[in-house]
């Protein structure tokens, strides 16, 4: 996620939240405005800096927060810490805990976090009972980052069960090594390994149908590429799509989007492009899959994070809708997708603060994480 600077608990690198209106554009032409039934958020609960969150056993919610605490929201309320990887993580830049996932059977819990010096890191934990088993802790998977921005660290397990990771292009600005476009490096691209494939020596393996499994020159757990700061990423509940907000450099933000059939391959431009607009002389790759929504930084946007088609059933009218934020302008907003294409765009009329994530549970509900502290459901007005 980019960010800018003042001063608050997270340490300084965070801007301003304030609800102002976005300029807004389809890659693929102008949609139509459509009217959201009423919706309200609804507090439910406050943690310390929450950063990330996933659909837990029993009905409940799990949020990871950002210093290296998990804990576990549900009827009864926050939770103590489940786990705790304070010691082993830090809050410089825009590092910390970033990302938590169980799989499809919850019999395991996995982290994404940035090590004390600055290496993404995913962990797995077994988990029986609903509970974390520490003594079963294993990495999966590291990569050294070079700068401390752009680390990027969603995680989710895709329908396919496989485990999909967003790392960003490494960080400082404009990619200044070129990993975006790169194949040779995990840097900038959306991976897709398969924990449960794990043998002596290998922590996971490699899905056969990865899109670059027979390339030498590419790496073989890249399943998308082309990213700057892929700030959450989610798959439809419903039909499987895959969609990614992907925080823009200085003018565009954008999201992307790809279909549950697609073979993965996809490159998204950075950084030869930024949005459908070429980046500082690029040129656009002849391969360039455009995002299917971007809106410029007018306002006080600066910052996208990626939502989740709605598919609860509290708020009839948000059926299917696509629910997203900016960091720095908080109010949360929908897109109408079909078929590939942005059919209507929408203003839910509610401000999420300083929304760093949205999470999802077993039935569909939506509940946004604000880097301030509080933890909302989106109920109907």
């Amino acid at each position: 996620m980019k960010v800018r600077t003042r001063s608050s608990a997270i340490v300084g690198t965070l801007c301003l939240v304030a609800s102002l209106a976005l300029t807004t554009a389809s890659a693929n032409g102008a949609a139509a405005p459509h009217h959201v039934a009423g919706v309200a958020l609804t507090e439910v609960a406050t943690a310390q800096n929450p950063s990330a969150g996933t659909a837990g056993p029993g009905g409940t919610v799990w949020l990871a927060e950002r210093a290296g605490t998990v804990r576990v929201l549900s009827g009864k309320g926050l939770s103590e810490p489940v786990l705790d990887i304070t010691a082993e993580t830090t809050l410089d830049g825009e590092r910390g805990l970033l990302g938590i996932a169980f799989d499809k059977e919850f019999a395991h819990f996995y982290i994404s976090f940035t090590d004390l010096e600055g290496t993404s890191t995913i962990d797995e934990f077994a988990v029986r009972k609903g509970k974390i088993q520490p003594n079963t802790r294993r990495t999966v998977l590291t990569q050294t980052q070079p700068y401390s921005n752009h680390n990027g660290g969603d995680i989710h397990f895709g329908p396919d069960g496989y485990l999909y990771i967003a790392l960003g292009d490494g960080g400082a600005g404009g990619d200044p090594h070129a990993n975006g476009q790169n194949l040779d490096t995990l840097l900038g691209k959306l991976l897709r390994i398969d924990p449960a494939g794990a043998t002596p020596g290998k922590p996971y393996a490699i899905p056969p149908d990865n899109p670059f499994v027979d390339d030498p020159n590419a790496k073989d757990e890249i399943w998308a590429y082309g990213l700057r700061n892929p700030w959450r990423f989610s798959f439809d509940a419903r039909t499987g799509d895959l969609l990614i907000g992907d925080v823009g450099q200085s003018d565009w933000e954008e999201i992307d989007w790809a279909p549950a059939d697609s073979e993965g391959g996809e490159n998204y431009g950075w950084s030869q492009m930024e949005g459908t607009h070429t980046f500082r002389g690029g040129t656009e790759p002849a391969n360039h899959v455009p995002p299917v929504h971007e809106y410029d930084r007018s306002g006080l946007a600066c910052s996208v994070t990626g939502g989740y088609v709605y598919r609860g059933k509290a708020i009839s009218g948000l059926q299917g809708q696509y629910v997203y934020s900016d960091y720095c302008d908080g109010t949360l907003r929908t897109l109408r997708i079909k078929n590939g294409k942005v059919t209507a765009v929408g203003d839910l009329g509610v401000n999420g603060g300083s929304v760093v994530s949205f999470v999802q549970n077993t039935r569909g509900e939506l509940f946004v994480l604000d880097l301030g502290g509080k933890v909302s459901r989106l109920d109907p007005a």
